[in-house]
C-alpha cells in the first residue's frame, strides 16, 4: 500500500510535470501602480541570480493581474538593457578600444582583447540554442517546458548547483585574469537560462565560482556576457511586438514600467557587485530553494495553475 501511494505520487508529479499547461489568462489592460511594480521586479530579478523570467511569470499570476504580455515584457526589457550599458559604459569603451588597438598591433594576449573575444565566443551558444527552439518548438512559450513546474523544478536545481559552486568554488581569479576559455564555459552555462526558471545571471555567476572566479569577478562578466543575449532578445521580442501587438500598446503604463526597470536594473547591479566583495551567493541559494518549492506546493494544492 505505501508503494503504491507512493508510486500514484510520482506518477501524478510525472503527469503534471509533461502535460500542457492550462492557457494564461487573457490579459487586462496594465495600470500605472501594475506597470511600476512589474518593471521593478524585471529591474531587480534580471540582475540578481534568482530569474526574471519566472518572477514575471509567476508573481503575476499569484496577484490575479494574469499574464502581461509579451509588449509589454519586450518594453520593460529594454529599461535592463539600457541600465547595464549605462552602468558599464566605461569598462564597454575600454574593451572595445583596447581590443582594437590589439587587433592594429597584434597582441593577442592583451586583456581587452582576451575579454571581447571571451563575450563573443559566450554569446554563440545561447545563440544557437535559441535559434534551435525556435526552429523545432515554435510555440515554446506555450509549452510544457515553460509551465510552472518547469520553473519550480529549475529553481530548485539552480540552489543546488549555485550552493555546490559556493562550496567548491576555488574564488583565486580576478577580472585581469578572465580567459577565452571561462567565456566559452560561461556562455554554455548561459544557453541553460532558456529554460524558465534557471536564470541567466544564476546559471553564468554559478559557472564562474565553479571555474575558480572570485565572487564579484563572476558577477561583474556575467553581466558584460549578458548584454549581447539581453539585446537580441529583446529585439526578437520587439519584433514579434510590432508585427501583432502594437495596436494593443498603452503608452503611458509602458513608458512608467520601462523607466522603473532601467532604474532598478541599475540598482540591482550596483548592489549585487558591493554584496559580493564581501559576502557569499548562500542567501540565493537559500531564496531559490523556498521559491521553487512554494511554486511546486502551490501547483500541486490546487492554488496556483500550471500555466
Amino acid at each position: 500500500m505505501v508503494f503504491m501511494t507512493g508510486f500514484s505520487w510520482k506518477l501524478e508529479a510525472a503527469n503534471l510535470f509533461l502535460q500542457t499547461p492550462t492557457p494564461p489568462p487573457v490579459d487586462a489592460p496594465i495600470n500605472i501602480l501594475e506597470a511600476f511594480l512589474l518593471g521593478l521586479i524585471q529591474g531587480v530579478t534580471e540582475f540578481l541570480p534568482i530569474s526574471s523570467t519566472a518572477h514575471l511569470k509567476v508573481i503575476p499570476v499569484m496577484l490575479g493581474w494574469g499574464d502581461p504580455g509579451i509588449a509589454f515584457t519586450a518594453i520593460i526589457q529594454l529599461g535592463s538593457i539600457a541600465a547595464v550599458i549605462w552602468f558599464f559604459w566605461q569598462d564597454l569603451a575600454q574593451v572595445t578600444l583596447g581590443s582594437w588597438r590589439a587587433i592594429q598591433k597584434k597582441d593577442y594576449d592583451s586583456v581587452d582583447f582576451r575579454l571581447a573575444l571571451a563575450i563573443a565566443l559566450g554569446t554563440i551558444p545561447i545563440v544557437f540554442f535559441g535559434l534551435l527552439i525556435k526552429l523545432f518548438i515554435p510555440d515554446y512559450d506555450n509549452s510544457p517546458l515553460r509551465s510552472m513546474v518547469v520553473i519550480g523544478f529549475a529553481s530548485i536545481g539552480m540552489a543546488f548547483l549555485l550552493g555546490l559552486a559556493e562550496k567548491i568554488g576555488t574564488r583565486k581569479r580576478d577580472f585581469e585574469q578572465l580567459k577565452v576559455r571561462d567565456g566559452i564555459l560561461m556562455g554554455l552555462a548561459e544557453a541553460l537560462a532558456l529554460i524558465p526558471g534557471v536564470s541567466r545571471s544564476g546559471s553564468t555567476i554559478t559557472a564562474g565560482l565553479f571555474i575558480g572566479l572570485e565572487r564579484a569577478t563572476a558577477a561583474r562578466f556575467s553581466f558584460l556576457l549578458g548584454i549581447p543575449a539581453i539585446t537580441l532578445a529583446g529585439i526578437v521580442e520587439l519584433k514579434t511586438l510590432l508585427i501583432d501587438d502594437i495596436g494593443n500598446i498603452q503608452i503611458l503604463p509602458l513608458l512608467v514600467g520601462l523607466i522603473s526597470s532601467a532604474i532598478f536594473s541599475y540598482l540591482s547591479i550596483a548592489w549585487l557587485i558591493r554584496y559580493l566583495q564581501r559576502k557569499s551567493t548562500w542567501i540565493f541559494v537559500w531564496y531559490r530553494l523556498a521559491f521553487g518549492v512554494a511554486i511546486l506546493a502551490a501547483v500541486w494544492g490546487g492554488a496556483l495553475k500550471n500555466i
